[in-house]
């Protein structure tokens, strides 16, 4: 294909890749990783770079425009996951590590920068590379689509690699692609006592069991749709066995293909907490962490993506059932339409966020010719 860089700026962007892998960065915190990647553009592209403080995007301006601008984005965080040092680019940054595949989605979108700057024909369209933050969190990619809205970008796309399906295979859903999900923290202050008068006090104890119990409750209930509710922390007092604990907390996620489901789910926790609370005059609060809306693909996006695989050479794998965890590129998809696609690692590849994982370079060029086809 002519839209295609020259195979050997792959070597380039593999190195990156590991030079990103070495260098991890918590959600909020890719500093290095975006100063890293905006000179790795600068220095090899004629591509406008953008620096949107926690975030940037690579801007390429056609002399002549014919289409309406489309946009690509990568995420940047890696994981609060220790990483052993067999890798010869092992994570040089102590229980911080890339098991997410995050660094290779970032090197991936810095080919397809140097791809469109070396390429003999110039586009007719605006093209905006985002290199966002905190996906992890999902506190990083609702600024970013906001700012592409407002750009007028008529298409967005993004990838992410998958195990399970044979590598460069391109795995793509109809529709809802991956469900909504949110953690919900649940905070009872009582009062504490010396643990051989416990009626002097208020432990949480036993309101944070009945929680618990609701929440079994709400994940064996049967659905029309995937609901996940997962108590993921439990915390009350400490292990002075002197004491009668007068705090505790509750911290669960819920998932749902609905984010009305999830919502409700929501406020029957907190209903149920409040009349717990009243009862035995506890005081509650309650915190929101990680909200991802529903990732839910346009269907005119997704057959463009068909028409790139086959353009590109490789096949399609329709996938049954959607992918469980979350992605904030759900935001993106509320605001214009566009498509996430996956990108099979192999069918025995190591999972996500798992110790043995590691983003699979040969993918790379497989993320950066499917960009330029969909341009």
């Amino acid at each position: 294909m002519k839209e295609q860089c020259r195979d050997e700026n792959l070597e380039e962007i593999v190195a990156l890749r590991h030079a990103l892998h070495r260098h991890p960065e918590l959600s909020g915190r890719e500093t290095w990783t975006k100063a890293h990647l905006m000179a790795f553009i600068t220095d090899r592209t004629d591509l406008e770079i953008v620096d949107k403080g926690t975030w940037f995007y690579a801007l390429y301006t056609p002399e002549a425009e014919n289409q309406r601008p489309i946009a690509f984005r990568a995420d940047m965080d890696a994981l609060p996951i220790d990483e052993a040092p067999t890798l010869p680019y092992a994570s040089e940054v102590p229980g911080v590590s890339h098991r997410c595949g995050h660094d290779g989605h970032s090197a991936a979108l810095a080919a397809l920068a140097v791809a469109v700057s070396q390429r003999p024909q110039p586009f007719q369209r605006k093209i905006y590379l985002v290199f966002q933050p905190a996906e992890e969190t999902g506190q990083g990619g609702e600024a970013c689509a906001a700012f592409l809205k407002a750009a007028g970008v008529e298409e967005v796309y993004a990838f992410h690699n998958l195990n399970g399906y044979p590598e460069n295979s391109i795995v793509l859903r109809e529709g809802l692609s991956q469900p909504a999900s949110e953690g919900l923290t649940i905070h009872l202050t009582g009062t504490p006592c010396h643990a051989s008068a416990p009626e002097q006090g208020r432990n949480p104890a036993f309101v944070i069991a009945h929680l618990i119990e609701r929440v079994e409750a709400i994940a064996k209930r049967p659905y029309a749709t995937l609901v996940f509710c997962t108590v993921v922390n439990v915390v009350v007092g400490t292990k002075d066995f002197g004491i009668s604990a007068g705090e505790g907390e509750l911290s669960v996620t819920l998932r749902a293909e609905d984010e009305r489901d999830m919502q409700g789910i929501e406020q029957e926790l907190r209903q149920y907490a409040e009349d717990l609370a009243d009862r035995d005059g506890f005081q509650v609060d309650f915190e929101i962490h990680d909200y991802f809306p529903e990732t839910r693909n346009h269907t005119k996006n997704l057959q463009k993506v068909r028409e790139a695989a086959k353009k590109t050479g490789h096949p399609v794998i329709e996938m049954p059932d959607l992918w469980h965890a979350s992605e904030d590129f759900g935001y993106y998809l509320k605001a214009m339409p566009g498509a996430i696609f996956y990108i099979g690692t192999g069918e025995n590849y190591p999972p996500l966020h798992t110790e043995h994982y590691d983003f699979n370079d040969a993918i790379l060029k497989t993320a950066r010719d499917m960009f330029l086809a969909l341009i």
